[in-house]
């Protein structure tokens, strides 16, 4: 099944909310550090709810640590950003995919960018909307991929 990756959050409520998705859809959930917030937050305890439990969450120093681990499991890199040409929907995803999405405030930092096979972006119709908030884009991109490899049924 697809993984989660948030790379370098900022906003406690907005992981947490991600992190209750992930517990829902038993999807793994990776953080890779710098975070903007601790672990232990109320606001991103709280957006979880009671339901950290289910969430299979790891936890990656850097960029380059979660490589190391992610070549080690195997699986492409779909990247999530603005700056992408191609619709997230016309992606065929594959149970192996690693989604990953960027900060709130800087997005998916340019060097991520550049390793990954595949770049998306989730359409906006409102010209002077930049995008939208990070846990809405990761459920987006989380159940377009499991729509498409038949998890909804």
């Amino acid at each position: 099944m697809p993984k989660v990756v948030l790379v370098h959050p900022q906003i406690p409520p907005n992981t947490g909310n991600i992190a209750r998705t992930c517990a829902a859809t038993r999807t793994e959930l990776h953080l890779v550090a710098p975070l903007g917030f601790e672990i232990s937050d109320r606001y991103l305890k709280r957006a979880g709810l009671d339901y950290w439990e289910y969430v299979p969450l790891k936890i990656h120093d850097s960029i380059d640590d979660f490589k190391t681990y992610s070549e080690t499991e195997g699986g492409r890199w779909i990247g999530f950003s603005a700056k992408a040409t191609q619709n997230f929907t016309q992606i065929e995803y594959q149970d192996s995919d690693w989604l990953l999405f960027g900060s709130e405030t800087d997005g998916l930092p340019e060097d991520v960018m550049q390793i990954c096979p595949e770049l998306a972006y989730i359409p906006i119709d409102q010209p002077g909307v930049r995008g939208y908030n990070l846990s809405v884009s990761a459920a987006l991109g989380l159940f377009e991929a499991r729509r498409q490899l038949g998890y909804l049924s």
